[in-house]
């Protein structure tokens, strides 16, 4: 039994509030930088209230209408990001839950290794594979699609190995009972395993979202065009643009815009993501 202090609770509620002030702090001096002029920003000290350029930065923002050469229009990227991040999102979560249910109710020849090597491929991330995997993508002419910035990220040993041990947890008389009723392998899968996976399935779009839309490195190899750069290189190429001048209040209002599509998802899922991680019953 936890014992209850009204000091411990307050103590817990200060360390809280502290540590969200810590976090929000950065992103409010964002939020109030690409309110001002890229003259404002630049005063010293900075302002740390909205000024009122609102609608023009975010306006240049979305439109790529500023001076700087690197200047990318955002919602061109916002859509880049978006249609990478739900093919990886998706093809990670199909591949592993067909991967995972093969590797629990199928009975072939070393199938315990095969779960094993796709165990073993999370030592290889992408950073070590990046020049095979750069060299399969040219040679398919697969560079600047949104193939080639998708495909090569799509599987996952973590998402193959929480869903078989998952299923390894469903009951051996659902399987049974399904038999009994004439479903076959598909059928089982799609009216039982599934259903009974969602809260998992939906945890993991949280996690796999995310991880899709803040991919930067291989972006950066395999994008070489600025119609098809998302929208975290584009930050970046906004920020390197040479001898042209950086206009930090498009930059601050580029950075608001790119945490708002993870920041949804994450509010709007917040329920299936913590009952996903910790729910227990079967």
């Amino acid at each position: 039994m936890v014992e209850r202090r009204p000091t411990l609770g307050l103590l817990a509620h200060f360390v809280m509030v502290i540590g969200v002030l810590i976090v929000a702090f950065p992103i409010y001096l964002a939020f109030v930088a690409s309110t001002h002029s890229a003259q404002e920003i630049m005063q010293a000290p900075m302002p740390i209230l909205p000024g009122g350029h609102f609608l023009e930065t975010y306006k240049t923002a979305l439109l790529g209408t500023g001076t700087s050469s690197a200047n990318v229009a955002v919602g061109r990227m916002i859509w880049v990001s978006f249609v990478i991040t739900f093919i990886i999102t998706f093809g990670k979560i199909s591949i592993s839950l067909l991967s995972a249910f093969a590797i629990v109710y199928f009975r072939f020849p070393l199938r315990n290794l095969c779960f094993w090597l796709i165990f073993i491929t999370l030592m290889l991330p992408v950073e070590v594979r990046i020049g095979p995997t750069y060299q399969v993508v040219a040679d398919l002419g697969m560079i600047n699609t949104f193939a080639g910035l998708s495909l090569p990220l799509i599987a996952s040993a973590t998402a193959t190995f929480l869903f078989r041990q998952f299923f390894l947890t469903v009951p051996d008389e659902l399987v049974e009972a399904a038999r009994m009723d004439g479903a076959g392998p598909l059928r089982f899968f799609k009216d039982v395993l599934l259903p009974l996976s969602a809260t998992s399935i939906a945890a993991l779009f949280v996690i796999q979202f995310i991880y899709g839309w803040n991919q930067y490195l291989w972006p950066l190899i395999a994008a070489t065009s600025e119609d098809m750069y998302p929208i975290v290189i584009g930050i970046k190429q906004m920020i390197g643009g040479g001898d042209s001048p950086v206009e930090w209040n498009v930059v601050m209002a580029t950075a608001i815009l790119a945490m708002l599509p993870p920041a949804v998802v994450v509010i709007l899922m917040q329920k299936w993501f913590v009952k996903g991680l910790v729910d227990t019953e079967k």
